[in-house]
């Protein structure tokens, strides 16, 4: 929704992960650093391919810095901005269980947020709680960019 009202493009970050990623999430075992950067460094070279529509939003739980800053390295890494969708792990639960055909389980969430750091104050980008409805998310998340 945010991309289409903006006139964008959405990539969703885990079209990007590899076939090993994937079944290991799918046997509900969480993923590691390791696992993890080869799927980071697709998602950066697939934002510094991207032909257009600008912008450019895609969704990936980048939950380090050094994962973000992995994905702001590339050759357009200095126009990227993040935005932490923020739940209670309960919310994030709740969603999870109820979406249909992903591969990873909502018995992995406790790893997510052991992984979880918050965004540090040098690094471009914000926080928005999840709570609402995804048009009032998305509200909010045009505000602020608007504002920036």
């Amino acid at each position: 929704m945010l991309a289409q009202g903006a006139g964008g493009t959405f990539l969703d970050g885990d079209r990007f992960h590899p076939p090993q990623n994937v079944t290991k999430m799918g046997d509900g075992t969480p993923l590691d650093d390791d696992d993890r950067e080869s799927w980071l460094l697709a998602i950066r070279a697939a934002a510094d391919k991207h032909p257009g529509p600008w912008p450019l939003f895609m969704g990936c739980s980048a939950l380090k810095r050094k994962y973000r800053d992995l994905l702001r390295g590339g050759g357009r890494g200095a126009g990227v901005h993040f935005i932490h969708l923020a739940g209670t792990p309960s919310l994030i639960k709740e969603r999870m269980e109820n979406r249909a055909g992903h591969f990873m389980k909502a018995g992995m969430l406790d790893s997510q947020f052991a992984d979880l750091e918050a965004l540090e104050n040098d690094e471009a980008g914000f926080t928005v709680d999840i709570t609402p409805s995804p048009e009032e998310i998305v509200q909010q998340i045009r505000a602020r960019l608007e504002r920036n």
